[in-house]
């Protein structure tokens, strides 16, 4: 008994120790899923506002104004939403053919853009992409490496601290299990970053605050699944990052397909696109669901803390 007593009370110290790791957020020995500033939600999401948008891919915000893609258009928003730029033609100037825009970001007034030829859930031609984000055109492209094993781009992020261009694959299997990244002065390819514990569907990417974010469209619409925010943090030199859950998106007006994100940094929010009405096979919208005659895309406002 005495014998059981003493293991019983190491035991006690034991977890006591790593309760106390948790709860001040350090490290407990060098296992990510010891230390709670990798595991937990880095910040909490308030759902304030929604607005419907001209556009089905992605969303980046600057300097009071917003933009958003289509799979075939670009726009431009002020600070209250109102429509004041379209290019319905993006595709011009390109010098393969190219039929996609996936999610987006903005840096310095210039929109980067990861362009593709995207039918039946494959990808091919993908294009690192900087436009005007004024006009809305094309300014010039980035060679994009085809030895990275990347075979598809459902969205680019700028890391503004580092310089780096990140794009994320929608395509499963090895593409989609690695983030791929760029110098966002020269265009020349960096190498890849292997995710451990990768989502499923990825749709959108964005960087802040020393973290990429990553939303999936991992939930089934048909069974009203909801969709998923990811974390994950990519230090110099690393070849491979730890990626978290960050928020489960269950108060949406109706769960459909999931698409990019933005960090309004001038208003602290979280935009997040999702579309809602159209049911998508391969990627690609395939009639709609009882009550709609129409896909929505609409882009909802999170207050970050």
């Amino acid at each position: 008994m005495k014998g059981n007593s003493f293991l019983a009370l190491g035991a006690a110290l034991l977890l006591c120790s790593f309760a106390a790791s948790c709860a001040s957020g350090k490290p407990s020995g060098s296992r990510p899923e010891n230390d709670s500033s990798v595991m937990m939600p880095r910040y909490s999401y308030t759902l304030r506002n929604s607005v419907e948008v001209d556009g089905r891919q992605g969303v980046c915000a600057e300097g009071g104004y917003y933009w958003v893609s289509g799979s075939k258009t670009l726009a431009k928003y002020d600070k209250d939403w109102k429509l004041i730029a379209k290019n319905d033609s993006p595709f011009e100037g390109y010098e393969i053919e190219v039929n996609h825009i996936g999610d987006i970001d903005v840096y310095n007034n210039e929109l980067y853009i990861g362009a593709e030829y995207f039918m039946d859930g494959v990808g091919k031609n993908i294009q690192i992409a900087v436009y005007d984000a004024d006009t809305l055109k094309l300014k010039r492209t980035f060679p994009f490496e085809e030895s990275s094993g990347q075979l598809e781009c459902s969205g680019i992020a700028i890391d503004t601290d580092r310089k780096i261009v990140w794009m994320c694959s929608w395509v499963g299997e090895e593409s989609g299990r690695y983030l791929y990244k760029y110098d966002l002065n020269t265009g020349k390819y960096l190498g890849k970053v292997h995710m451990q514990m990768p989502p499923q569907w990825i749709q959108g990417i964005a960087y802040y605050k020393g973290c990429i974010y990553i939303t999936a469209d991992d939930g089934t619409a048909d069974d009203k699944e909801p969709d998923h925010l990811y974390r994950t943090t990519v230090k110099d030199g690393q070849t491979s990052c730890i990626v978290t859950l960050e928020r489960t998106f269950d108060d949406v007006t109706m769960q459909g397909e999931i698409e990019g994100l933005t960090f309004d940094r001038k208003n602290g929010k979280l935009l997040l696109l999702y579309n809602r009405g159209a049911r998508i096979v391969l990627g690609m919208p395939q009639g709609f669901y009882d009550g709609y005659d129409r896909e929505i895309s609409e882009v909802f406002e999170y207050e970050v803390k």
